[in-house]
């Protein structure tokens, strides 16, 4: 019998245990991402109690994968049954079908764009090489607006509409959190406002902006009125969350601060906001949420040319695959929520140092 060598097993034991600290540091970041079941899977390979990370991994991985088997099945038995005025509804594989198409729609209007820009470059270099460089012009390429650039023009909206609720919504908590008075003050606001859908604000977000925005500034008037809809009906779950944080905050800090006569700025700063900031994240995700929701409606009636209007334009159409197009931006829109909602709590997670969900 061939003998073990001691110090061969004292390495693979060492190695063993380098790959599961490696993996334990790994483990908030995969929970952060949205794949928890990263890390068992990965300590059921480096042989870690290989039958409790199996138990786990059921429960993280392929009962979310069932679940998942299981509605496109219904959906591909069900959707047939369902007849409307375009026909019955698409199942998983036309809507994968124009998923598929879309993309091949946003790469044939990329070749054009190109062809575009090298014809006008083409142009204007003959025309310098003739001596006519008073003749040289530079026009943008007009074409309509692919399904990603529609994504993108929807993503920029709603963090331009994020981005202004927060910067409303964080100081006015703030204040309302550090005094009882102020906090008087705006609560009526807040419970009449707050239950304010977007459909009822977009009129009159619409004429004001009209009155207001010339729209010749190189921002259409359409993201305006988006922008500023979506900041009206986001910014309540920040403003209660990071008042409830700040008002929630150990008194005795309040006391240390009165102590040391920090000024009011240096109290905020050092005291009250390292204290109120994993309420103040909390508030921030529910309000990128509400945002993202409100954000179709606004866009499916201000025409700003995004998911929304896309939705609206499909509906509009009237073809046989509208349907399916349209539930391509459904599950578009839901995806991007959740990685909206998972970069939240990345941000969270780095600024907060909190293990919390």
């Amino acid at each position: 019998m061939t003998a073990i060598d001691p110090t061969q097993l004292c390495t693979a034991d060492e190695k063993r245990s380098r790959r599961l600290a490696r993996i334990s540091k790994a483990e908030g970041w995969f929970r952060i991402l949205g794949l928890p079941f990263m890390a068992p899977l990965l300590r059921a390979l480096a042989g870690d109690d290989t039958r409790g990370q199996m138990k786990i991994l059921w429960r993280t991985l392929f009962v979310p994968v069932l679940s998942i088997l299981c509605f496109l099945a219904l959906w591909a038995s069900l959707a047939p049954k369902v007849q409307t005025s375009l026909g019955s509804i698409p199942g998983p594989a036309q809507v994968w079908q124009q998923a598929r198409a879309l993309n091949a729609d946003a790469a044939r209007e990329r070749d054009r764009r190109d062809a575009f820009y090298q014809r006008q470059d083409a142009r204007n270099a003959a025309l310098v090489a003739e001596d006519k460089s008073d003749q040289v012009a530079h026009r943008a390429y007009t074409g309509r607006p692919t399904f990603y650039s529609q994504i993108w023009t929807s993503i920029k909206t709603v963090f331009a509409g994020f981005l202004i609720g927060t910067l409303i919504a964080v100081p006015l908590g703030i204040a309302a959190g550090l005094s009882p008075t102020i906090n008087a003050a705006i609560n009526p606001l807040v419970q009449i406002f707050k239950p304010v859908s977007p459909l009822a604000w977009l009129p009159i977000v619409t004429m004001v902006v009209s009155a207001l925005a010339s729209g010749d500034g190189g921002v259409p008037r359409s993201f305006i009125i988006s922008a500023i809809t979506v900041t009206l009906c986001s910014l309540w779950p920040t403003l209660i969350n990071t008042s409830l944080g700040v008002a929630s905050i150990d008194r005795d800090l309040v006391n240390v601060g009165r102590v040391l006569k920090l000024s009011p700025l240096t109290k905020v700063r050092r005291l009250v906001l390292p204290s109120a900031l994993p309420l103040i994240f909390t508030g921030l995700r529910l309000s990128l949420g509400v945002g993202w929701m409100v954000l179709i409606a606004a866009e499916m009636l201000a025409q700003n040319p995004g998911l929304g209007k896309f939705v609206w334009d499909e509906f509009q159409n009237g073809s046989s695959d509208s349907l399916a197009r349209i539930m391509v931006a459904v599950l578009t829109i839901g995806i991007i929520g959740f990685l909206l909602d998972r970069m939240m709590f990345a941000i969270q997670q780095m600024i907060t140092f909190s293990d919390k969900r």
